[in-house]
């Protein structure tokens, strides 16, 4: 049961993932090419924060490894705090017509 219960959560904060750094668009395609690029803009700096928060918690645990689905958990959650940054930016920027 736990076996599941982590497969579960963990394709869950996937998804929420993708939606927070969903892009909506006039159609479809323009909402996938939305998408896309802010996914592309945002992984970048999402791995590097990723990456340094992981070699904290394997320092603080004597260099204990972090498992794979542990860091993209990881990955998930500070990309789903970046998506919801940027995207506050991006539609505050619109409605105050910067």
């Amino acid at each position: 049961m736990r076996g599941i219960e982590r497969k579960l959560t963990f394709y869950i904060s996937a998804v929420f993932y993708l939606l927070f750094n969903l892009r909506l668009g006039s159609n479809t395609f323009s909402t996938l090419k939305g998408t896309v690029w802010q996914i592309i803009q945002t992984a970048p700096y999402v791995a590097g924060v990723t990456y340094f928060v992981i070699t904290l918690l394997q320092y603080m645990a004597d260099g204990e490894k972090v498992p794979w689905d542990r860091r993209l958990r990881l990955f998930f959650a500070i990309g789903i705090l970046a998506g919801l940054i940027y995207g506050i930016y991006e539609y505050t920027g619109e409605v105050a017509g910067m």
